[in-house]
């Protein structure tokens, strides 16, 4: 309107309008942009509206697919027992089917219901490979039915695209090599720490090559269960190299070249789809697993048995080491963070180093100092630790603001000059 006013001031100047025309000129616009501003806001209002009903559908259909399944499992057990081997088998089929042919019929007029019914299908899948063996008597190798399963959520990714099918499957591949690996090295010295291993390099791959994907439940989903993964991992790497008898033996040497290449050599062929950046933390998280089991201490302790009875044994745990290592790892996901411009690499990197520095004073410090003294400095390091990080964390995500701006900035211009 104020572009529209200099305009018809400036003809009435001229002479080339009339007061009268003018007004009508001024009338009409008034109520053209009242209209457009109406516009607007309807369409707010429908958009609110369809994104309030478009997470409220969501969440029903992941309620529903959980108490379907829930309810299928409850059923199947509750008439196991009064079903022949014939009957069970059909049961079975009929289970994987009847979800698989439901997804299918809904896929044109409600994609969300046919993603959740055959994610429920391929669950069931692996219930069903299971009940199959168990029905058949067949020959026990359990890693077995978990790559049939990972290949049943492979082939449903393949054919529907959906996010569903796509977390089944990079969920279920690794489930395999973990337990392939964990068959292999069963009552070996060292399990503990290779599990470990690749559950540690495993998290830190799908924590970070998932960045910014446009799946958001994909990529929400794989930084919940890396996070835990990765949490897990460092446990199981800090448990030490002590054996629970005289009579284990190390891992055999090829049982360890197979261990690694599913560690190390195949989580760097995946990263190298997203070149340096998907290269530079899976090869530092291979270099922290490799090093960590190493840095442990052990001692002895003899404690009394009954009256005048002692026993012998040995503990390990974490050195001075191992908790550095733990704490500069969580600083480079936290630099990590910073470059990729992810405040939730950042936020995982500042809960990592907080919590190896607890853990350190908890197993270093606590004991050593007595109980009153040990919860005064756990409350200082509370509070001017807590005090510390936080600070830190706004700076840097502050940081990740202001290096955006400027590139945001160049984008709209160079759109600008475009158009």
């Amino acid at each position: 309107m104020h572009d529209i006013e200099a305009l018809l001031t400036r003809w009435q100047n001229a002479g080339l309008l009339d007061a009268e025309t003018a007004a009508r000129i001024r009338a009409h616009e008034a109520r053209g942009a009242a209209t457009v501003v109406d516009a607007k806001e309807r369409g707010r209002e429908r958009q609110a509206q369809a994104v309030g009903v478009r997470w409220q559908g969501i969440t029903a259909l992941i309620l529903g697919a959980m108490l379907l399944g829930c309810g299928v499992v409850l059923f199947v057990s509750a008439h196991w027992d009064q079903l022949g081997p014939g009957a069970r088998f059909a049961l079975v089929l009929s289970m994987v089917a009847v979800f698989h042919v439901g997804g299918g019929m809904a896929r044109r007029g409600f994609e969300g219901m046919s993603s959740a019914l055959h994610a429920v299908g391929t669950v069931a899948t692996g219930a069903a490979i299971a009940l199959t063996g168990q029905i058949y008597n067949i020959q026990e190798h359990w890693p077995a039915a978990v790559l049939l399963w990972a290949l049943a959520a492979i082939a449903g990714w393949v054919l529907l695209r959906d996010q569903a099918q796509e977390i089944l499957a990079l969920l279920l591949v690794p489930a395999w090599m973990i337990c392939e690996l964990g068959f292999s090295m069963e009552n070996y010295v060292g399990v503990d720490i290779y599990m470990g291993r690749l559950f540690f390099v495993g998290a830190i791959l799908y924590v970070t090559f998932f960045l910014g994907s446009r799946r958001k439940a994909v990529q929400g989903i794989f930084f919940a269960a890396g996070t835990i993964a990765a949490i897990a991992g460092i446990a199981l790497m800090q448990s030490g190299w002590i054996s629970g008898s005289a009579n284990q033996s190390f891992i055999p040497f090829g049982t360890r070249v197979w261990a690694w290449i599913a560690i190390a050599a195949l989580p760097l062929i995946v990263a190298a789809f997203h070149g340096h950046k998907g290269l530079i933390p899976v090869a530092a998280a291979i270099a922290f697993s490799a090093a960590l089991p190493w840095c442990y201490r052990s001692w002895t302790e003899t404690p009394r048995i009954g009256p005048g009875g002692t026993t012998t044994y040995t503990l390990t745990g974490p050195n001075l080491i191992a908790h550095a290592l733990v704490a500069a790892f969580s600083l480079f996901i936290c630099w990590w963070g910073v470059r990729m411009k992810s405040r939730a690499l950042v936020n995982l990197g500042i809960l990592g180093f907080a919590v190896s520095v607890a853990r350190f004073y908890f197993s270093d410090i606590y004991d050593k100092v007595g109980r009153s003294l040990g919860l005064i400095g756990l409350g200082i390091v509370f509070l001017a630790g807590g005090w510390a990080l936080e600070r830190m964390r706004r700076r840097l995500l502050a940081g990740m603001v202001e290096a955006k701006s400027p590139a945001s900035q160049n984008v709209a211009e160079a759109d600008g000059g475009a158009l």
